[in-house]
């Protein structure tokens, strides 16, 4: 394996956990948020707005974390587990509220 090779293999895993960071991080925090809103026990103009700042906290917690993990693989899955867990959790609140 040449130096090259590698040099792109390592960007490549770079950009690719950039990109989970961006976009599964924005997945996952507005699945959350989301799914917050439909938890709050707040009025809704104020659990929206409270489960919204709490996005940017769980926006930054995946881009952290999209970086201490192992490999660029183990980044999507923290970024595609909580958000799809998020989403299932939110359509089932929704769908029982009538």
């Amino acid at each position: 394996m040449s130096k090259a090779d590698l040099t792109l293999r390592y960007r490549l895993q770079v950009a690719s956990r950039v990109a989970a960071a961006a976009v599964g991080g924005y997945v996952v925090a507005s699945a959350v948020t989301a799914m917050l809103a439909a938890l709050f026990p707040l009025p809704r103009a104020e659990a929206v707005l409270a489960s919204t700042m709490l996005g940017f906290v769980w926006y930054s917690l995946a881009v952290i974390t999209a970086f201490c993990v192992r490999t660029a693989t183990r980044a999507w899955l923290a970024m595609a587990l909580p958000a799809a867990a998020a989403a299932v959790l939110c359509a089932w609140l929704l769908h029982a509220s009538g």
